[in-house]
């Protein structure tokens, strides 16, 4: 019954994202894919963006300390028209450049008058040359119909990571303008990294004619020798394979850590909505040694593996179904480096925490850093080797005693006793074991019942159920939905709550649905009488608003253990200029609208807000800060709350013009006539004697209808405007082709 009414559940909320998405969408800078998506500690390098609604980008916003970027280009997407002028330009600037030796040979004088006018002619400082190869570069990566066009637009970034930054995940956003974009993990590493040639925007794939839009990499690019330990990062075409080929000693225990989903976790228009790499590990001879197409129950594959024999060995990577195109980054860290499987217990008492064991690959000698005596919630952890940290694993922090599974408790008459309230730290040790734990309660008492597992990064797929005395079941759940676990896609922790019958003994039964059972295996299982609470969650994580104007933002409300009650929203000590009137999420509701409203001043760089709801649970006043998060949906069908490290602000004033990088020039005189591209003037009329035979008729002809509407004058006029301040045309051929539409007018 419980796993009916949480599918039910799920599709109503799924609905009410929908139609709140699209009550709070806004227009904003939106970035689809970061590429590379990260870089080593001490280097300086360049990355690329996707995306759309870029316009006028100038700013680069990264979490955490030690790193520095900039914007280094920007470039918007091209229409046909606009790739035919550059064209045409192209082929001016060629022939221009061809011709000048033959000039000074036969006209010295025509030729230093030409020089004079040589910053005219090739652009404001910028030599033919260098224009010739500007233009090439724009055109090469001017798609006409792309696969996706929400990342079609692109923008090159310098970064400049610190030799004493941070290693791990980051957030990386683009400010224009008109606001802040959605954010996109960025990694700090601390091995040598390598980067393939970025791609060009993959073209739209028609029915039939598929191999038409692949990408056409040269053959040498489809291996590349690296050195470990490494991290490489690439993009997958379409129905490409990338192969990585290294030197490995006998006895090595080889870590392949691939993050995928993990730097996109959302693609437009993909079934599923994610990257799935397969990664395949092969000898020199192309023999298959090892296979992985995830890592337990996260699509990001690992393979762990000890080198047999001192030699060469290959891997690859490539998508599940062989799909592809620019937003399919991934990054592979490969080496003799720590891993951490898993960790025991996976929690502790908040404030004093005890440090777990844990087990792995590459952990010798190497330390668990101790968990921090945080406030209640989830944490991270790493081991550290030799300097090199390595990957993260969560760790929760509660307030109730703890206590420690003890076997054999696989059954009622060998249940382990516990006294509530209390969290057990266990493990599923062997197929098909179940752990049971014993508790008395009092006739009408609720009890909730609660399984951390699956958010802790294990592999356990649980499932409960209560029984009485005599055994007969009065509680059962499987998977519970929760809107707080961020991109997963199997919600496999169980919960329930119920009300007991009456005085007595019960028993608390826990197991893996497919019977499957290890070390890594771990749970934290809570037996304790309500706690009434509630999570809260604002999207989205940027609030773009116009001078003396608002913009509304959707507050989602997780309700815990039976909470009903009403949630006073507000904005908490917003900075000047910002106002928001509280508002209520109702009772049993989950969720309201804030709106925030911007002053006169608009707003330099974007500004961190906070938004809490408070509410009476018990006999004390709650208060939760609202997590910011992106709202996203995979293949069609899973809603996601992705949460993210701010709340960003921006005050834009929408009259704002940038100036413009380049302003057209006064027309210079022609020196050799009109340009060979220049519309054929129009013939000048006359006007006959009356009463020749070239006289008008009594009835005239009715005047011919004009070649272009003015609309489409407007219109190349602006495209010629947008080409000549981004530095892509001459004088010349500007000033040309501007009297090609005055003539056409």
């Amino acid at each position: 019954m419980n796993r009916h009414f949480n599918i039910l559940a799920a599709r109503v909320l799924g609905a009410s994202l929908a139609m709140a998405a699209v009550a709070h969408a806004q227009k904003r800078p939106y970035i689809g894919y970061v590429y590379p998506a990260g870089g080593q500690q001490a280097a300086t390098f360049q990355i690329r963006l996707g995306g759309q609604d870029l316009d006028g980008v100038n700013a680069v916003l990264i979490t955490g300390p030690g790193i520095t970027a900039r914007v280094v280009e920007y470039y918007r997407r091209l229409g046909n028209q606009e790739v035919q002028l550059l064209n045409e330009q192209l082929k001016e600037l060629q022939r221009t450049s061809n011709a000048a030796p033959a000039m000074a040979n036969e006209n010295p004088a025509m030729a230093m008058m030409a020089a004079e006018h040589a910053p005219v002619a090739a652009g404001k400082d910028e030599p033919a040359p260098n224009l010739i190869a500007k233009i090439g570069k724009r055109t090469r990566e001017a798609v006409q119909t792309p696969a996706c066009a929400s990342i079609s637009n692109l923008v090159l970034l310098e970064v400049a990571i610190a030799a004493d930054a941070p290693p791990g995940r980051r957030e990386l956003r683009l400010v224009t303008p008109r606001g802040v974009s959605n954010p996109l993990p960025f990694h700090v590493g601390q091995v040598p990294e390598s980067a393939r040639k970025p791609m060009i925007s993959a073209r739209l794939q028609v029915l039939g004619k598929e191999a038409a839009a692949l990408q056409k990499r040269p053959p040498e690019e489809a291996e590349v020798r690296i050195t470990l330990p490494c991290t490489v990062n690439g993009q997958i075409a379409s129905g490409e394979v990338n192969r990585y080929r290294f030197q490995a000693n006998k006895g090595q225990r080889l870590v392949i850590a691939t993050q995928a989903r993990q730097l996109i976790p959302y693609l437009a228009d993909a079934v599923p909505g994610w990257f799935q790499p397969v990664l395949v590990l092969c000898d020199a001879n192309g023999r298959e040694l090892a296979y992985a197409d995830d890592y337990r129950f996260n699509p990001d594959p690992v393979i762990l593996y000890q080198v047999p024999a001192d030699g060469e060995y290959v891997f690859a990577i490539r998508d599940g179904i062989y799909r592809g195109r620019e937003d399919f980054v991934y990054r592979i860290t490969a080496g003799d480096l720590p891993f951490v499987t898993s960790i025991f217990p996976m929690g502790g008492p908040a404030g004093a925490p005890q440090a777990p064991s844990m087990s792995g690959w590459g952990l010798a000698d190497a330390k668990l850093a101790p968990p921090s005596a945080a406030s209640p919630g989830f944490i991270s952890l790493t081991a550290s080797k030799s300097g090199i940290i390595s990957n993260r694993v969560p760790f929760a922090l509660d307030t109730l005693p703890e206590a420690s599974d003890r076997e054999p408790n696989d059954s009622a008459a060998a249940a382990q006793k516990v006294a509530l309230p209390v969290i057990v730290n266990g493990r599923i040790d062997h197929p098909d074991d179940w752990d049971v734990f014993q508790f008395t309660g009092m006739a009408n008492d609720p009890v909730v019942i609660e399984v951390q597992a699956r958010r802790l990064d294990s592999p356990l797929d649980s499932v409960v159920k209560l029984t009485d005395a005599a055994g007969k079941v009065l509680a059962f759940n499987d998977d519970c939905e929760n809107l707080t676990s961020g991109t997963n896609t199997h919600h496999a922790d169980s919960y329930l709550m119920t009300q007991l019958p009456a005085d007595g003994t019960y028993f608390v039964h826990i197991g893996d649905t497919a019977r499957h059972a290890g070390e890594e295996y771990g749970y934290r299982l809570r037996i304790s009488a309500p706690r009434p609470d509630f999570e809260l969650r604002v999207v989205p994580s940027s609030v773009n608003i116009p001078l003396k104007s608002s913009a509304t933002v959707s507050i989602y409300a997780v309700r815990k253990d039976g909470f009903t009650g009403p949630i006073q929203l507000a904005l908490q000590d917003p900075p000047a200029d910002f106002t928001a009137a509280p508002v209520v999420i109702p009772a049993n509701q989950t969720l309201a609208k804030l709106t925030i409203k911007s002053g006169a001043t608009p707003t330099p760089t974007p500004v961190r807000l906070s938004i809490t709801g408070s509410a009476p649970p018990g006999t004390r006043e709650t208060v939760r800060e609202a997590v910011p998060a992106e709202d996203r949906m995979q293949a069609f069908l899973w809603r996601h709350l992705v949460p993210a490290s701010d709340l960003l602000a921006l005050v834009f004033d929408p009259k704002y013009q940038a100036p413009p990088k380049r302003v057209p020039p006064a027309r210079p005189p022609q020196l050799m006539g009109p340009p060979a591209s220049a519309a054929t003037p129009t013939p000048v009329a006359t006007t006959p004697t009356p009463g020749t035979k070239d006289a008008p008729a009594a009835n005239p002809p009715a005047a011919a209808k004009p070649k272009f509407t003015q609309q489409q004058i407007a219109g190349r006029l602006r495209q010629l405007k947008l080409l000549y301040e981004e530095g892509l045309l001459t004088d010349a051929f500007y000033d040309a082709k501007v009297t090609e539409c005055e003539a056409a007018q």
